[in-house]
């Protein structure tokens, strides 16, 4: 069993979840529900668990990718698949450098454009090694660990309510729906969901003898974003039950709050976590979304590290020349809610198929659980397309 090769996949799905997104809907969301979104973090790791488990295993078991599945199942549909996962990763990664720049600017006070532009050369210089792959697990492990630890640090600092937290997870005193299915889309949601599957299939793990392995790189991967999660609710729970929620900048919540928890060392503190988190997310961005269109022919196979290199290109220039799109951010947002359930229900449909899985049998919880989640989120995923539309026009 190759630990590293399982700890790269599970850290670079974790750090792709962990952006600059999941360190702003934390926070807003914390200051809203307060001890309550101890309930909706609840809800979205068990979810998280359910959707990862069944991606991962049927990935393993398939010997194939995500997007050759949905085409065997049904012809054409793993181009549609690809499409809206690319688009996605495009405009997410967009809002990832912007995110690395704002870091750099609070770590050393370069302008948030110079910051993506060196934020991009880290990123792009991962892929130009030799061995791309064991740079990138590493990569991802290194600053996850960095985060998580400056993160506690924080939590610790603030001094929050823990044993209200604990209790409103289970008795919570108002339920957010979109909550859960914004926190469950930015963690698992569009390119997310296929990281270290996709990982772990390049790296050659996979078959059914490799079921085991599969599912506990899942899971930790899972958890360790959950850990985090976590952390920063409560190191935001600690500001706000201190009186000092009205004193959260809105144009910029987290760094608000790390500089309220420990001053200006805090807003540093938070210019590392959110540039580590920025960076990481640029390079799971850029891996997954190529790694969905690379299987389609043998050109974009050999090319794919120079696909890879120009998706963080196009991305940072995106940024810098015309800033975050809010527009497009906030429809592609909408559309990654619909890829989960999408993307989720292709693959249990895969897993009954033959000529897809062999003579492997899906659990039938798996089954279960895994349907659960396509009906919650493919319900709320429409309800917030809905929502959003209006707002692009």
């Amino acid at each position: 069993m190759n630990w590293s090769l399982l700890m790269g996949a599970a850290f670079l799905m974790a750090t792709s979840a962990i952006g600059p997104g999941f360190l702003t809907q934390t926070t807003v969301f914390t200051q809203t529900l307060a001890a309550s979104f101890g309930f909706v973090i609840l809800v979205s790791i068990i979810l998280d668990i359910f959707a990862q488990t069944n991606i991962w295993r049927i990935i393993a078991v398939s010997e194939k990718r995500g997007q050759d599945i949905a085409n065997m199942v049904f012809p054409g549909l793993g181009y549609i698949l690809s499409f809206l996962i690319v688009l996605g990763g495009l405009a997410f990664n967009i809002g990832n450098i912007a995110g690395a720049g704002l870091g750099l600017n609070a770590i050393t006070g370069v302008s948030p454009e110079v910051g993506a532009v060196i934020g991009a050369i880290i990123a792009i210089f991962i892929f130009v090694v030799k061995e791309a792959g064991k740079a990138m697990d590493r990569f991802t492990q290194i600053a996850g660990f960095v985060m998580i630890g400056l993160m506690i640090y924080v939590a610790i600092t603030t001094a929050p309510p823990v044993g209200e937290a604990i209790i409103r997870s289970v008795a919570p005193a108002q339920i957010d729906v979109l909550a859960i299915v914004t926190l469950v889309g930015g963690t698992v949601g569009g390119y997310i969901t296929f990281a270290g599957g996709h990982r772990l299939l390049e790296a050659g793990i996979k078959g059914k003898a490799a079921i085991p392995e599969v599912t506990r790189s899942s899971v930790v991967g899972i958890l360790f974003t959950s850990v985090m999660r976590i952390a920063l609710f409560l190191a935001v729970l600690g500001v706000v039950s201190k009186g000092l929620g009205s004193q959260i900048d809105p144009t910029n919540p987290p760094a608000s709050v790390f500089q309220l928890a420990a001053g200006d060392i805090g807003y540093k503190i938070f210019g590392i976590i959110m540039f580590s988190a920025a960076i990481t997310s640029v390079v799971g961005a850029a891996y997954t979304s190529v790694s969905f269109i690379r299987t389609f022919s043998d050109k974009l196979e050999r090319n794919n590290k120079v696909i890879t290199i120009g998706f963080i290109v196009v991305s940072t220039l995106a940024f810098v020349l015309i800033g975050k799109p809010v527009k497009v951010l906030v429809l592609v947002g909408a559309l990654n809610g619909l890829i989960l359930p999408l993307a989720l229900g292709t693959l249990l449909v895969a897993a009954y198929k033959k000529s897809i899985v062999g003579d492997y049998k899906h659990p039938l919880w798996l089954t279960i659980s895994g349907a659960l989640v396509v009906i919650v989120m493919a319900l709320m995923g429409g309800y917030t397309i809905i929502k959003s539309l209006p707002q692009l026009f």
